[in-house]
């Protein structure tokens, strides 16, 4: 199938590019060893793999592991094998097409269907912020002191931070998501040393057990890590991210810029896979061998670390990589914002006003919640937040599964055969656990 046909596949030209801005702004060494391309392909996978350790993962993982031990590991590992597969569908989407999700979407489906299916993916982004904004006013209630609602407040001023780095180059975004991961993965390390966990209980714990199917208790929690973990927005944010990277867009170049941007992606879920399966560890460690096991919210986790571990560098460490997290998934989450309203509506705001706007949409509930219930409230919003996550990942999953599967659009791109059976099962999958998900929060016992 020639470019030509594949372009009429589109009902509708091109008009602009994703993030024009950044749009094939960073050059690709054109004859150099595998290493120099890898590295030059490098940046979008961690900005992706951002979403799936943000606050709202916290939560989840804490509970699981202080209740269950290691058993709820398979679901991490299950589930981030999930993501890596939808991470190389949207690679494939942003490389080939030459659209990103969201502009697919615009294109195939009729205005109203579009229309909905915006509303749906900006709700998502409003909740997954939300789960940002409060897991960084936690860290820095817990490091500094500051009161719940003006850590909340200071959270807005991130937003001018994003604006000054993209203003220099996408690559100083990339730096600073990089540099955030490292100190995330550096606290965890230590939390990993000092807890010393079970070798054999870990590497059990990987094996999926049928309780996790049988036990009402242990099926909510490992839904609701597996709707924490595949985060909808990064399917948006990644399909348009991997088209910043200066290849020639003809066959070969496409070939190669997938086979890179999909390495990319997998090591950088690799590394949010140990920082998730850390958490839950450290909580199976330290709160669930130890008989604490209604250790379920970050603030109760901070306060007993140290006490149980007896380090007192613990609760500072666990602190730090929160508030490493909450800005890390604030860079990415605005971002995909942008990239969500330029595609749906191809209506293009100035940056700085988009993302005060988004911002605004999270920062004002958390604050009226913070303001009437306090802390308790607020663990309540982080996993209410994850729940409006995963009710949205069927409305995000299934448009890229049909562009992806469709030859008239992906020409010999298409995915093969047993892609196709293997990415409809794990939406299949995806859709049923999160129907139970909604069904258990607002009808269980």
């Amino acid at each position: 199938m020639t470019e030509f046909d594949m372009k009429n596949a589109w009902r509708k030209d091109k008009t602009s590019h994703s993030l024009p801005e950044v749009f094939s702004s960073i050059s690709i060494p054109k004859k150099s060893g595998f290493w120099r391309k890898y590295l030059a392909f490098a940046g979008p996978g961690l900005m992706v793999a951002v979403g799936y350790m943000d606050p709202g993962n916290w939560a989840t993982d804490i509970a699981g592991g202080s209740q269950f031990g290691y058993t709820l590991l398979s679901v991490i590992l299950i589930s981030n094998i999930f993501a890596m597969v939808l991470q190389h569908l949207s690679v494939k989407l942003g490389v080939v097409a030459e659209r990103d999700l969201a502009q697919a979407c615009r294109d195939h489906f009729k205005p109203t269907t579009n229309f909905i299916l915006w509303i749906f993916c900006e709700i998502a982004i409003a909740a997954c912020d939300l789960a940002e904004v409060i897991g960084s006013a936690i860290a820095l209630n817990l490091l500094f002191g500051i009161p719940l609602t003006w850590g909340i407040v200071i959270t807005t001023i991130d937003v001018l931070i994003i604006l000054l780095l993209q203003a220099k180059g996408f690559r100083w975004i990339e730096s600073i998501v990089a540099g955030l991961m490292f100190i995330i993965l550096v606290c965890f390390g230590y939390e990993i040393i000092i807890s010393k966990p079970e070798i054999n209980a870990i590497l059990g714990g990987l094996i999926p057990q049928k309780e996790i199917i049988t036990n009402p208790a242990m099926l909510y929690i490992g839904i609701g890590i597996l709707g924490a973990t595949v985060m909808p927005h990064n399917l948006y944010l990644h399909s348009s991210i991997v088209q910043t990277r200066d290849y020639t867009r003809d066959r070969e170049g496409k070939k190669e810029a997938i086979k890179f941007a999909t390495l990319d992606s997998t090591v950088s879920l690799l590394l949010a896979f140990f920082i998730n399966a850390a958490i839950l560890i450290l909580a199976a460690a330290t709160f669930h061998t130890t008989g604490n096991e209604h250790v379920a919210d970050i603030h109760d986790a901070y306060k007993m670390l140290t006490p149980i571990l007896g380090a007192s560098m613990a609760s500072i460490a666990f602190a730090i990589a929160l508030l490493a997290s909450g800005q890390n998934s604030t860079l990415t989450g605005t971002l995909a914002g942008q990239i969500v309203m330029e595609g749906f509506l191809n209506i293009r705001l100035k940056p700085w006003l988009r993302r005060l706007i988004t911002r605004l949409i999270a920062v004002i509930p958390a604050l009226i919640v913070t303001i009437i219930y306090g802390e308790h409230g607020t663990t309540d919003l982080l996993v209410l937040s994850q729940v409006i996550l995963s009710m949205q990942l069927s409305f995000a999953v299934v448009p890229l599964v049909i562009f992806t599967n469709d030859k008239a659009k992906m020409g010999e791109f298409v995915n093969k055969p047993f892609l196709k059976i293997c990415v409809w099962i794990i939406s299949i999958v995806i859709i049923i656990l999160n129907l139970y998900l909604l069904y258990q929060t607002f009808f269980g016992e």
